[in-house]
């Protein structure tokens, strides 16, 4: 089993691995090209070679950093604005009509506790992020979370369990402070 196929599937990996080093260095020079034309439609071809976007037409604003790209599933209508981190190291799929304020954050990687294992491993864990989602300026998902459909992330949260379909979190840790439906 490769390092790439021990992180997509969540067991620890060494992130060192030149597949990966590859991996990385190809998407720091889509994210460089991606933050820095000027070009509307020049920018979206870019955005549609880094990712993966069902409809082609994610709208993704510079300021964007990510680990691989190709890890990420950007469903129909995705607007991601300035200044945002998605670290792809396992899967980051999100649903049509998502809404993402600036600054916003994406963390699938995980570090081991033990000082010697971090020098060397890591491990990751997919966010999937349902339809009509709107997840608010500076706020932080961590891996492993899912959010449900239509739900609101309040800006600055920091996401580190499920949400719920049809409800707002705010804070840290995220909780459920509105039920939309």
């Amino acid at each position: 089993m490769t390092e790439r196929e021990k992180m997509l599937a969540g067991l620890a990996y060494d992130p060192g691995d030149p597949e990966l080093r590859d991996g990385r260095a190809r998407a720091v020079g889509l994210t460089v090209a991606l933050n820095t034309e000027p070009d509307r439609s020049r920018r979206a071809a870019i955005v549609n070679e880094l990712v993966q976007a069902r409809d082609g037409a994610a709208v993704i604003m510079p300021g964007f950093f990510c680990d691989y790209g190709v890890n990420i599933h950007l469903g129909e209508r995705a607007f991601v604005n300035a200044n945002c981190v998605f670290l792809d190291c396992a899967e980051i799929r999100i649903g049509d009509n998502f809404q993402c304020g600036p600054g916003v954050q994406l963390l699938t990687p995980e570090h081991p506790l033990d000082a010697i294992q971090r020098r060397s491993l890591e491990t990751a864990r997919p966010i999937v992020v349902g339809d009509d989602v709107w997840i608010g300026g500076g706020a932080i998902v961590l891996a492993g979370v899912t959010v449900g459909d239509r739900s609101v992330i309040g800006a600055g949260a920091v996401v580190t369990r499920d949400v719920p379909s049809d409800v707002v979190v705010v804070g840290n840790p995220a909780r459920v402070v509105k039920r939309l439906a």
